[in-house]
């Protein structure tokens, strides 16, 4: 199996190594490998664009915001596909064809439009999307997608809205790697980090470090008498550099960390988690049942993604100097309150949110090769209509030379209110054969 995600956030590629753990973790007869496309295609210039992007983000959000909801129902069209592919990824189809996977899962919308446009060309290899957010974006949508893995019926139903039928989406929760799923031993792990046994709060920029503000960064350290500060600014170096030598942050109790490789033991050792809702910190967070409070969400999908865990119980938006005062005071004063609402949380579970639910999907449907109905010898395939074209047209088939369009044996397009009376509309005439069809449906015929 392919796996093919962007560093646009670390989460889609955190999604990309937690499925194919899973995977192998289920089925080691299966081989799964990550790569981030962009950057494996093109070394030099992808980091370029990531840090544009990721200046953008920090930056200008309202921007980011109001480009998300301009598109939120707009599949990437095919100027967009075309420039895509030109300029970026030129090289996939030579890398699919060298590695030959039975299966390729995309977990960002940039590789999936891509192989998404390889499969109208005549790649024959099943396409799975991964959505790693709880919304659906209309760039994750294409027609020659076989299989959605999804977050949550809502998503789900978002996906339904757009003409997929509801057999190709699966609820599987977005993965996350095994190991957060397990609880280590705090003490042990305190040991380990060099941490004290008190209360903790963790603070995550996300895997790019993006900066919170002076006010709330002040006033959780002058809280460090009490409580435990554990800053974890990912890749920004220059941030945990400003940060170690600023005086505010000079306290035993306070550590200035960097990117790290053992969030989920970090995690295990906290009991207040400060973060950027993106899906997969809040997946994470959710699957060790640690409280979360969410900073700024950037509008568009993390401001979704935060509703849905505040309306699940897990979280707080962080919005005002009351919600961090609140939890603060429970950690130093009511710290068996605190100890308990993150027991219930990690016994309650989101619902679709299990281990292995997602990678299950995925392995199941490999060693059933044969018989399931999405991953074949010859995958499916499907035909593209014209938005023009009406939602009761059909597909037709002809057995012989037709007078208005297509020759013998072709497959064409025609609506009843145009042609009715100038062909035999009749499912049971044996010349034709039909199929109703919806824009931007995948037709599976029978």
């Amino acid at each position: 199996m392919l796996l093919f995600s962007e560093g646009f956030g670390t989460g889609h590629t955190q999604a990309a190594y937690a499925l194919a753990e899973g995977i192998q973790r289920m089925s080691p007869g299966i081989q799964c490998r990550v790569i981030e496309l962009g950057n494996f295609l093109n070394p030099t210039v992808g980091p370029l664009i990531l840090s544009a992007y990721r200046k953008t983000v920090s930056t200008r959000p309202r921007l980011v915001g109001m480009l998300y909801r301009s598109q939120y129902k707009k599949s990437l069209n095919r100027l967009t596909r075309l420039a895509l592919h030109r300029i970026f990824y030129a090289q996939a189809q030579r890398v699919i064809e060298e590695l030959q996977p039975d299966l390729i899962i995309c977990t960002h919308p940039f590789p999936n439009a891509v192989v998404s446009r390889l499969k109208r060309q005549g790649l024959e290899v099943p396409l799975y999307t991964l959505i790693t957010d709880y919304d659906a974006h209309g760039t994750w949508v294409n027609p020659e997608v076989d299989e959605y893995l999804v977050s949550t019926p809502h998503v789900k139903k978002m996906l339904m809205l757009r003409d997929i039928l509801p057999e190709y989406i699966h609820v599987t929760g977005i993965p996350v790697h095994p190991k957060f799923w397990e609880r280590g031993d705090r003490k042990a792990l305190q040991a380990e980090l060099q941490l004290k046994n008190m209360p903790t709060v963790l603070i995550m920029g996300g895997g790019w470090g993006l900066v919170f503000n002076k006010e709330l960064l002040s006033k959780l350290a002058s809280r460090a008498g009490d409580i435990q500060l554990v800053f974890c600014m990912g890749q920004n170096e220059k941030l945990v550099a400003s940060m170690r030598e600023d005086p505010i942050f000079q306290h035993p109790n306070i550590h200035v960390l960097g990117y790290r490789e053992d969030i989920h033991k970090l995690m295990d050792v906290s009991d207040l988690l400060i973060t950027k809702p993106g899906g997969m910190t809040c997946t994470e967070g959710a699957a060790k049942g640690i409280p979360m409070l969410f900073y700024e969400p950037i509008p568009g999908q993390e401001e979704v993604n935060s509703h849905f865990f505040v309306s699940e119980g897990y979280a707080e938006i962080l919005d005002s100097a009351s919600v961090i005062d609140k939890w603060l005071n429970l950690l130093s004063d009511r710290y068996d309150q605190v100890t308990k609402h993150r027991n219930d949380a990690g016994r309650r579970r989101i619902r679709h949110l299990e281990p292995d639910h997602c990678a299950g999907q995925v392995s199941g449907a490999a060693r059933t090769k044969d018989a399931y109905p999405a991953i074949r010898k010859k995958p499916s395939r499907y035909w593209r209509t014209s938005p023009n074209i009406h939602s009761n047209s059909y597909i037709a088939y002809s057995n012989k030379k037709l007078p208005c369009h297509g020759g013998q044996g072709s497959f064409f397009c025609i609506n009843p209110s145009i042609f009715r009376g100038f062909l035999p509309l009749s499912t049971d005439d044996p010349e034709y054969r039909f199929w109703p069809i919806r824009r931007r449906r995948p037709l599976h015929p029978v």
